[in-house]
């Protein structure tokens, strides 16, 4: 054992010094500042992502049953007459119980609630999550419609008692947005760091250096020790763009009045938006990202491994690698859906199925709090890592053995295991 994991970090060794050392991998880690456009296209993802969960928002009215169909109805004629933009969310009418807190209500998942009403309608108590909402004024309104409709003359305007209340939390829309971000960002770099493995196995496939590896390492070495090689090179790809993110946020940071961008704050909800944070906190969320990066890039790694091993040609392994990628951007559109649905059973399958798994999960840990369901996620996705790497192994070993140009198998294990040349 200990001479099969030396062998399998001498080949990890080698895998990542043959990328890292040469003058063209510094062209691949400045590659993302030429992918901006695939970025933008990210960013107008996660817009319409924003725009669909604000939709979710609501305001609700706590009222006695006597009064829910006269709010209905002044509701529908004041929607008729705000249509457009300027539209209010979703009204939703509950039956007051005793004991009702307003606050609890505009705690609860799925969906932001903006403004809650409850009290008399005479004189009702609106609880806001901003100081004059234009949800908390249209409760107001509605209250003086239903008073308006019931009097038969003159009455007194409603007067409402406002309370703003700050929910301690990050809207649904931001946290969404950030699911779609953490799907988009783990695609991507899955998609061009694993890529490499193509290109490296192709051109040892072309001068044959591949074959006096096999020679002279137990192929398993060489295959784990390629994946390993590949990963560290991933890591480093990224800790370098860390730094550079965070070395940049430091220089901004700097740069910026804090009296300046706490008044922007208290003006703009939008500028306020950006010290939103996912459910799970910044912390459990950066790291189970990672942790999920890592286990797409070993699922998608030794699928390309083992597939491009069956090449005989570089066309061929091109050729091997494209059902893997279109399968993948599949993989993507699944877990986008399920990041703009959480909680459904679209989501549920995408959490579920193993190569879809870790990007949906990521997706999960922006919108839910839960930090238990993501080490049992991690433990169900591992398991599928090694069953993909013990069937990635025999594919890569019979590939490298037949000389690739055909899917043997069985065949080039039956010669790994020196059977006689009949039955080769």
């Amino acid at each position: 054992m200990n001479h099969f994991v030396r062998n399998m970090l001498v080949i990890a060794r080698r895998d990542f010094l043959s990328i890292v050392a040469t003058p063209t991998f510094l062209l691949f880690l400045l590659a993302p500042l030429f992918m901006i456009g695939l970025g933008a296209i990210g960013g107008l993802g996660a817009s319409q992502l924003a725009d669909s969960a604000r939709g979710a928002g609501r305001i609700v009215a706590l009222a006695d049953a006597a009064d829910i169909e006269a709010l209905r109805s002044a509701d529908q004629r004041l929607r008729a007459a705000l249509a457009g933009r300027g539209a209010p969310p979703t009204l939703l009418i509950r039956v007051a119980a005793p004991g009702d807190d307003p606050r609890a209500v505009m705690r609860e998942k799925g969906s932001d609630t903006y403004a809650v009403m409850h009290g008399p309608l005479a004189a009702p108590a609106i609880v806001e999550q901003e100081a004059g909402s234009r949800s908390g004024r249209y409760l107001a309104l509605l209250a003086d419609a239903v008073m308006r409709d019931r009097a038969a003359g003159t009455v007194t305007p409603v007067e409402a008692r406002f309370e703003s209340v700050a929910t301690g939390g990050t809207s649904v829309a931001a946290q969404q947005s950030m699911g779609f971000g953490a799907v988009f960002t783990i695609f991507l770099l899955t998609l061009l760091l694993a890529g490499q493995a193509v290109g490296m196995l192709a051109e040892e496939k072309g001068n044959k250096v591949i074959e006096i590896l096999a020679a002279a390492v137990p192929l398993e070495s060489v295959f784990l020790g390629k994946l390993l090689g590949l990963l560290g090179v991933a890591i480093l790809f990224i800790a370098f763009w860390s730094a550079m993110a965070v070395g940049g946020g430091f220089i901004a940071a700097t740069q910026m009045d804090p009296a300046a961008v706490a008044a922007a704050n208290a003006a703009s909800p939008a500028a306020a938006a950006l010290g939103a944070a996912p459910a799970t906190g910044w912390a459990f969320f950066i790291a189970i990202c990672f942790a999920y990066f890592v286990m797409e890039f070993l699922l998608l790694g030794a699928v390309f491994l083992g597939v491009g091993a069956q090449a005989g040609t570089v066309r061929e392994i091109q050729m091997l690698s494209l059902p893997i990628t279109i399968f993948q951007v599949g993989m993507f559109s699944l877990s986008a859906a399920a990041a703009s649905a959480p909680g459904t059973a679209l989501a549920t399958v995408a959490q579920i199925f193993p190569f879809s798994s870790p990007l949906a999960m990521a997706a999960r840990a922006a919108t839910d709090g839960d930090h238990a369901v993501h080490l049992l996620a991690l433990g169900w996705q591992a398991l599928w890592v090694g069953l993909v790497i013990l069937l990635s192994v025999r594919l890569f070993r019979s590939g490298v053995l037949s000389g690739g140009g055909g899917w043997k198998f069985w065949r080039g294990t039956a010669r790994a295991q020196g059977d006689s040349p009949a039955l080769r």
